[in-house]
C-alpha cells in the first residue's frame, strides 16, 4: 500500500474499487472499514463492510466466488482503495463476471473460462473435453510437444507460422494449469512479484 488510508474522511468507511489483477477490468465497488481491510490482508480474501447488514462479509462466503487478494493501494488523497484481485468465478450476484455489464473480459480470460467450465457444459467429443479427461500427464506431454514446435517455428517458419504455434502452446498451457486447479492469473502474479523484487534490489531500475 503506497499510503495509509485515511478512514476519517469517510466516517470510517472508504470505497474499495475491485480490479481484476490479470486484465485490469473493474469488477465491483464495495466499502471497507479498518477491520475489513485488516481481515482482507490477513486472510488474502477480499472482505467488505456491509452497510445494509452492518457486518463484515467476505466475498464468496455463500457463493464460493471469492476474490483472492493480490494487492491494495490508495489513491492520491488516501480516501479510496484500489483492490487488485483474482476472482474465483463470477463477481456479480447476477452471474456476470463484472458488476459493470459492459465490461468485457479479454479473449484470453474468456478462453480460460471455457476451459475451466464444468464438464457437462462442454461437448463431450470436443478436443478440450478429451484433453482434460486425459489428465495432467497427457496434457503436460502436449505442452512439451507444443513448446518444441514453437521453438522450431521461431527459426524455420514465417511470423504467421510462429504465431500459430504460440497459440497452440498457450492453449495447452492453460489446460495444464486447469488440470492442477490453477489459473493463468497466478502465473502473472508470480511474474509481477519477481519484477517487484528486481526493482527493490536495484533502486531506480525500470
Amino acid at each position: 500500500m503506497n499510503a495509509a488510508p485515511d478512514f476519517t474522511k469517510g466516517n470510517g468507511l472508504l470505497p474499495a474499487i475491485v480490479q481484476h489483477a490479470s486484465d485490469g477490468r473493474v469488477l465491483m465497488l464495495g466499502w471497507m472499514n479498518e477491520e475489513a481491510l485488516a481481515r482482507t490482508n490477513e486472510s488474502r480474501h477480499v472482505t467488505f463492510w456491509s452497510r445494509s447488514r452492518q457486518r463484515l462479509w467476505t466475498k464468496g462466503e455463500t457463493s464460493g466466488h471469492a476474490l483472492d487478494l493480490v494487492s491494495i493501494t490508495t489513491d492520491c488523497d488516501a480516501d479510496t482503495l484500489l483492490v487488485r484481485a483474482l476472482p474465483r468465478g463470477p463477481t456479480c450476484h447476477t452471474g456476470s463476471a463484472s458488476c459493470f455489464a459492459d465490461v468485457e473480459p479479454r479473449f484470453l480470460d474468456q478462453l480460460e473460462a471455457l476451459i475451466a467450465a464444468p464438464p457437462g457444459s462442454r461437448r463431450a467429443d470436443s478436443y478440450t473435453s478429451k484433453l482434460l479427461d486425459a489428465g495432467t500427464a497427457t496434457i503436460a506431454q502436449k505442452v512439451g510437444e507444443e513448446a518444441v514446435e514453437t521453438a522450431l517455428a521461431a527459426v524455420t517458419r514465417d511470423d504467421a507460422g510462429l504465431l500459430d504455434e504460440c497459440a497452440d502452446l498457450v492453449f495447452h498451457l492453460l489446460a495444464l494449469l486447469r488440470s492442477r486447479g490453477l489459473a493463468f492469473g497466478q502465473v502473472e502474479a508470480v511474474l509481477e512479484a519477481r519484477h517487484a523484487q528486481a526493482k527493490a534490489a536495484v533502486p531506480g531500475s525500470p
